[in-house]
């Protein structure tokens, strides 16, 4: 059973949302951060990148202490407020190829987490855990929602529907030309149905935000008190039919010491290679990789006699290639760590691939199939986790709509 949660967000006014509302911080290069910085001064970015003030770099504690101070000045000068009332939030996001995405951002329990009523389906970096932790120990909030989805549920929709019949708090479109709509939702009954359908809801499956999630448990752990703000994070739930999941393409530096030829008979114990030319290629089934190597695309179609899976990660892409190549023949131990592999979002063209191994910075590229919804289930419900960046999910919310105080 799945337990949801009001909160009072602290929000932007409906005059200044558009001007706030961020992209997260690392989709973001150096130069398109600045330039949006010294244009804006009601950007988020202004928060997260508190430096920007001091034209110098600033990480650790220091960073910590100072991202604190600008978001209480934004309170202060009035561009965030706090609801009275402890509200649902009901949002809808329509993306510039016309795909919407309609959900609600939440309080969710940590102890559902810990109980594994929230699935997990990624391994998490210790060490990124405690940093995180530290952060939201230290600046007081959250403004980033952990993307969870569960089974469609036709309460929730109905629901949802006859809430956006009224007129939106918040409607505004990017220069990404993706569209924004919010409604706040304080009434105590809508809010007791609501919390009565997810109380259906025997699983949710977090989608992206394993390590928010994870920060949140730890930062619970460090607070026995009733203040249930600690023993809760921030969500975004939506349903899965709502999801756009992508693939990673990954990319190697080196050949590990092999030389083209040698690199191609290692793959031919595992796979049935064809060459295919200079014409991009992606593959269209599971277990049919494409590589892109010395100026050729290849596919690679996983022996017959290497398909007998023992369980659902087992037979996953990614893990697939791991097992098969990135680990035994390119010496990738550890895919989280290793600098020598990078990883593409499957959104971007394979022409962007193609030219990162023509100009010399990686040797090979790897490319398959998406992970589906029912895969990443299977393998969350089994309690085992995916290689890293085995998928990447939209949508993605902006940051600085709403935050979740402490």
């Amino acid at each position: 059973m799945a337990k949801i949660f009001p909160f009072k967000a602290v929000r932007p006014t409906r005059d200044k949302v558009a001007l706030v509302a961020s992209r997260a911080y690392q989709f973001y290069d150096d130069e398109g951060r600045d330039f949006r910085m010294a244009r804006n001064p009601f950007s988020f970015l202004h928060i997260i990148n508190p430096g920007y003030k001091y034209h110098q770099e600033i990480s650790g504690q220091q960073r910590f202490k100072l991202v604190k101070n600008r978001y209480q000045e934004f309170k202060e000068d009035g561009i965030f407020t706090k609801d009275e009332l402890p509200s649902f939030y009901v949002y809808k996001m329509i993306d510039r190829e016309g795909n919407t995405f309609c959900g609600m951002i939440a309080a969710t329990s940590v102890q559902d987490y810990i109980d594994d009523v929230i699935k997990k389906h990624e391994n998490t970096i210790a060490k990124r855990e405690v940093l995180f932790k530290e952060y939201l120990n230290t600046v007081g909030f959250n403004a980033e929602a952990v993307l969870i989805t569960y089974p469609d549920h036709s309460g929730v929709q109905n629901a949802l529907e006859n809430i956006m019949k009224a007129r939106p708090e918040y409607e505004f479109t990017t220069t990404y030309r993706d569209s924004h709509y919010m409604w706040p939702v304080s009434d105590s009954k809508t809010v007791k149905t609501l919390q009565d359908y997810f109380a259906e809801i025997p699983k949710l499956y977090i989608a992206d935000g394993h390590h928010r999630s994870a920060s949140s448990a730890l930062l619970s752990q460090d607070y026995t008190s009733k203040d249930e703000s600690y023993h809760n994070f921030m969500s975004f739930l939506i349903p899965e039919s709502s999801l756009l999941i992508y693939e990673f393409n990954r990319l190697v530096k080196d050949l590990n010491n092999l030389s083209k030829e040698e690199f191609l008979i290692a793959l031919d114990a595992s796979f049935r290679i064809q060459n295919r030319g200079t014409k991009p290629y992606k593959p269209s089934k599971k277990h049919h990789f494409s590589m892109y190597l010395d100026g050729e695309f290849y596919s690679l179609y996983l022996r017959h006699s290497l398909c007998d899976f023992n369980s659902p990660l087992e037979q996953l892409d990614a893990q697939i290639l791991l097992n098969t190549v990135l680990g035994p023949i390119l010496g990738i131990k550890d895919p989280r760590d290793d600098d020598r592999i990078d990883y593409e979002d499957g959104r971007k063209d394979i022409s962007e691939v193609k030219e990162q191994i023509d100009n010399g910075k990686f040797a090979v590229s790897f490319g398959m199939l998406p992970v589906s919804i029912e895969e990443l289930k299977e393998i969350a419900d089994a309690g085992l986790k995916m290689p890293p960046k085995s998928t990447y999910i939209e949508p993605k919310l902006r940051s600085g709509i709403t935050i979740y105080e402490f």
